[in-house]
C-alpha cells in the first residue's frame, strides 16, 4: 500500500471516529446540564459509555493529547474530535435541542 492510500484510509477512520462520537452524544444529550463556564454535560450510559472512552483513548494517542490525569486527557481529545466533526461551541450541543414534540426549535 503507498503512503497516499494509507493516509487516506487514516483520514476515513479519523472521520469516522468523530462522528460516532458526535452520534452518540447527540443520543444522550437530553437532558443536558450546562456548567457555570458554558459546557454542556452529558451523561453516557454504560455500555454507550465504553465505546466513547474507548473512542477519547484513541483520538489522545492519535493527537498526541496530554493531561494531567486519564479524564483530562479525554477531555482534550474530545475538544479536538469535536471540531474534527464541526461539533464546537459554536454548535447545537452548546444548545439543549427541544424536547419531540415541541414546536420551538
Amino acid at each position: 500500500m503507498i503512503a497516499s492510500e494509507r493516509f487516506e484510509r487514516a483520514a476515513v477512520l479519523g472521520v469516522a471516529v468523530a462522528e460516532e462520537t458526535r452520534r452518540l452524544l447527540r443520543l444522550h444529550l437530553r437532558p443536558a446540564e450546562v456548567g457555570g463556564d458554558g459546557r454542556v454535560v452529558v451523561d453516557v450510559p454504560y455500555p454507550d459509555a465504553a465505546v466513547v472512552a474507548a473512542l477519547l483513548d484513541v483520538a489522545a494517542e492519535c493527537f498526541g493529547e496530554r493531561g494531567g490525569s486519564v479524564e483530562e486527557t479525554r477531555q482534550a481529545a474530545l475538544e479536538t474530535l469535536l471540531q474534527l466533526a464541526e461539533f464546537d461551541a459554536d454548535s447545537q450541543l452548546a444548545r439543549v435541542p427541544p424536547e419531540p414534540g415541541d414546536r420551538r426549535g
